[in-house]
C-alpha cells in the first residue's frame, strides 16, 4: 500500500506541468481516493484542474491521518464552516497577507503561536480575554508597538 501512495506522488510529481495544465481524470485517482472524493465523482470533470490537484491532494492527506487526526480535521472543519462568511473572507485575506510575508516573519509568527498554544489554558484565556476588552486604538497601538518591536532587515547587516 506504501509502496502504491510513493508512486502516486512521484507521478504526480514527474507529471506536475500535466496535471496542472489538463487536470486529473477521475479513473487515474487511485480506489481511495475515489472513495474519498466520491461526492465529486459526477462533476469531477467540470471542476478547474487546479481545484482537481487540491482535491486530491486533500485526499491523499486525509487517507495518512489516523482517527484522531481525522476527528481534530472534521471539527476544525465544521468550526470554519458554521463561520460568517465575512469571518471567512476576513480569515483568507489575513492569510494571503501572512503568505506575503518574509520567510522569517513567518517563523516568527509561527514560533509565537507555537508558545502561546503551549501556554496553559488558563493563561491563553487571560491573554485572549485582555486582548478582546482592548479598544480598537488601544489594539492598534499594541500592534504599532509589536511591529517597532521588530528587527527590520537593515538592522541585522
Amino acid at each position: 500500500m506504501k509502496a502504491k501512495w510513493t508512486v502516486t506522488a512521484i507521478a504526480i510529481l514527474a507529471f506536475g506541468t500535466a496535471i496542472a495544465d489538463d487536470g486529473i481524470a477521475w479513473s487515474e485517482l487511485s480506489d481511495d481516493q475515489q472513495r474519498v472524493l466520491r461526492q465529486f465523482a459526477d462533476d469531477w470533470d467540470a471542476l478547474q484542474a487546479e481545484r482537481q490537484e487540491r482535491l486530491a491532494t486533500g485526499a491523499d492527506r486525509w487517507l495518512s491521518m489516523n482517527a484522531d487526526q481525522r476527528r481534530q480535521a472534521r471539527a476544525r472543519f465544521d468550526r470554519w464552516r458554521d463561520l460568517p462568511p465575512e469571518r471567512r473572507d476576513m480569515i483568507r485575506e489575513r492569510y494571503h497577507d501572512f503568505l506575503s510575508l518574509p520567510p522569517e516573519r513567518q517563523r516568527q509568527i509561527r514560533d509565537n503561536f507555537r508558545r502561546f498554544q503551549q501556554m496553559n489554558r488558563d493563561r491563553r484565556q487571560e491573554l485572549m480575554d485582555r486582548w478582546r476588552d482592548l479598544t480598537p486604538a488601544q489594539r492598534q497601538r499594541v500592534r504599532e508597538r509589536m511591529r517597532d518591536r521588530r528587527p527590520h532587515s537593515s538592522d541585522r547587516n
